[in-house]
C-alpha cells in the first residue's frame, strides 16, 4: 500500500481505526501479571524495579527480575509486526526500553493500552528457504513467511551465527518499513547481549529480521556529495566522482578520493576522508543534509525523491574507530532533534533511534562488519533527516517548560525517562532510551522536549 497521507498521518495512530483482533488471540495477558516473579527465566543483572509512577526507577539500567519481558514479548508474538498494511508494531520495542529503564511494572498496563493498534501475524503465503529466499525479499505480503523462516533458522544455529549471515543481506534496505525494521532487531540483540538468552527473546530477533527482510528496500541511486569547502555544516555540492571504485549507493561502503592539494588546515576535511586526516563531524554531515522538495506526503514518497546524501561514514576505518564514528553519529542526530525535532516530532526521532540500533548491534557481529554498518546508519539517519527537516531550526529551550532546562541544568536521566514511561507514546518511550544512551544534558533536554513535542494522541 503507498502512503499518501499527511506525515503527522503516517506514524500517529487512529485510535479508533482498527478492532484488536490481537487483543482476543494473543494479548491474554493483563496488568495483574506485571508483577509475577520469574526471575528463572532471565540472565540479567539483580535489582528490582522501582514503582510504576515513581519518578526515577530504583533498577539499573538493563535490571530484570521479574520476568516481565518474557511475558510481554509472548503475548505479542501472535501479532504482526505493522497494522493498516504499513503503520508498525512498536510494542516490543517499547516494553524492551521500559523494562530495561526500571518500568516494568507499567508494561502490562501499556500493552492493555496499545491492543487496540494490534493485528494477527498474516497468514503464511509459502515456505522460504536457503533456495528461494531472494525472490521474497522486500515482500511485505511474505511477512509470516520470513518470520517462519527466521524462527526455523535460529532454532537450528545460534542466533549470532544467523544475524551474521544476514545483516549484510539486509543492510542495504535499512530505510525499509521507515527504519522501524532495523531498530527492532537493535532492541532485540541488546536484550539478547545483556539479559541473557530465553526462548521469547529469541523469538523475538527471529520476528524483527523476518520484518527486515519482508520490508527490505534500498533507497534510490544516490551522488554523493562535500559539502563547501570554507563552512562546516554548508549547504553541500556535487563531488567529483573519480575513484573508479566509488559507488552510488549509500549502503555499499565508498572510497574516498585522496584531494590532489592538501587543503589549507582551517578548512574542513570532505565528507568520506579516511579518519586519519580529521573527518567531518557528524553534526556538520548532518547540517548539510538538503530537504528533500516535496514534504507533502509520507514517507515513501519522500525518499523517492532522494538524488544525493553527503558522503560521510567510515570508509576505511579499523572497527573501533567505525563503532566511534558511529556513536557520534547518533549523538549528533540526538542533539539536532532539539532544534530540528519541531520539523515532524514523530519522524525524526528515526534519524536518531536507526543508527543507535546499528550501534547496539555491533558487539553481536563480526568486526569486519562494523565498518560497512556505519556507511548504512548514515544513509537512514540522512535519510530521514532529508524526509523531515524543517526550513530552519529552533532554539531548544523555548520548547521546555522548566526553568531548569532554559537555564542549560542538566536533566536528571531517570526523570526524563520517567517522563517518557508517564507519557505513554512509543516514539517518545524509545527517543528517551537513545538519549539514555548518548546520557549528555543536551542529548537528555532533546528527549524531554520529544515529550512535548510528541503530544498525548500521537502513539
Amino acid at each position: 500500500m503507498d502512503d499518501t497521507r499527511t506525515p503527522e498521518a503516517t506514524e500517529k495512530a487512529d485510535t479508533t481505526a482498527t478492532t484488536a483482533r490481537a487483543g482476543t488471540a494473543g494479548m491474554a495477558g493483563t496488568a495483574g501479571t506485571a508483577g509475577t516473579a520469574n526471575a528463572a527465566a532471565t540472565a540479567g543483572p539483580t535489582g528490582a524495579p522501582g514503582p510504576a509512577d515513581a519518578a526515577t526507577p530504583t533498577a539499573a539500567p538493563g535490571a530484570e527480575t521479574t520476568g516481565v519481558l518474557d511475558e510481554a514479548l509472548e503475548r505479542l508474538h501472535a501479532a504482526g509486526p505493522e497494522r493498516q498494511g504499513w503503520l508498525s508494531n512498536h510494542a516490543p520495542m517499547a516494553v524492551e526500553a521500559l523494562v530495561r529503564h526500571g518500568h516494568a511494572p507499567r508494561v502490562h498496563r501499556w500493552l492493555d493500552g496499545y491492543r487496540a493498534k494490534l493485528e494477527d501475524m498474516p497468514a503464511p503465503r509459502a515456505r522460504v528457504t536457503p533456495e528461494n529466499w531472494r525472490e521474497a525479499l522486500g515482500d511485505p505480503t511474505r511477512i509470516a513467511d520470513w518470520a517462519g523462516y527466521f524462527e526455523r533458522d535460529t532454532a537450528a544455529r545460534p542466533w549470532r551465527e544467523v544475524l551474521a549471515e544476514w545483516w549484510p543481506r539486509l543492510l542495504p534496505g535499512i530505510a525499509g518499513g521507515a527504519t522501524h525494521p532495523v531498530i527492532r532487531v537493535g532492541h532485540a540483540v541488546r536484550t539478547l547481549l545483556t539479559g541473557g538468552e530465553t526462548a521469547p527473546r529469541v523469538t523475538e530477533l527471529a520476528h524483527a529480521l523476518g520484518y527486515w527482510a519482508a520490508r527490505h528496500q534500498p533507497l534510490p541511486p544516490l551522488t554523493l556529495l562535500d559539502p563547501s569547502p570554507h563552512a562546516p555544516g554548508a549547504p553541500a555540492r556535487p563531488a567529483p566522482l573519480a575513484h573508479p571504485a566509488l559507488p552510488t549507493h549509500p549502503t555499499t561502503p565508498t572510497h574516498p578520493t585522496t584531494p590532489t592539494h592538501p587543503a589549507p588546515p582551517a578548512s574542513p576535511a570532505p565528507f568520506g576522508t579516511p579518519d586519519r586526516l580529521a573527518p567531518v563531524p557528524a553534526s556538520a554531515a548532518l547540517d548539510a543534509v538538503a530537504a528533500v522538495p516535496d514534504q507533502s506526503a509520507g514517507i515513501r514518497h519522500r525518499l523517492a525523491q532522494l538524488t544525493a546524501l553527503p558522503r560521510w561514514g567510515a570508509d576505511g576505518a579499523d572497527p573501533d574507530t567505525a563503532r566511534a564514528r558511529l556513536t557520534e553519529l547518533v549523538a549528533a542526530a540526538t542533539h539536532r532533534y532539539a532544534t530540528h525535532g519541531h520539523g515532524e516530532p514523530v519522524m525524526l526521532v528515526h534519524a536518531a533511534t536507526a543508527p543507535n540500533a546499528v550501534l547496539r548491534a555491533l558487539p553481536a557481529l563480526p568486526r569486519s562488519l562494523w565498518a560497512p554498518s556505519v556507511g548504512a546508519a548514515w544513509a537512514a539517519s540522512a535519510a530521514v533527516t532529508a524526509a523531515y527537516t524543517p526550513a530552519a531550526p529552533a532554539a531548544y529551550a523555548a520548547y521546555a517548560t522548566g526553568a531548569a532546562y532554559a537555564a542549560g541544568a542538566a536533566p536528571d536521566p531517570g526523570e526524563v525517562f520517567a517522563r517518557a514511561a508517564a507519557h505513554g507514546d512509543d516514539h517518545a518511550i524509545k527517543f528517551a532510551d537513545t538519549a539514555l544512551d548518548v546520557g549528555d544534558p543536551l542529548a537528555l533536554t532533546a528527549a524531554a522536549l520529544a515529550v512535548e513535542l510528541i503530544g498525548p494522541d500521537a502513539a
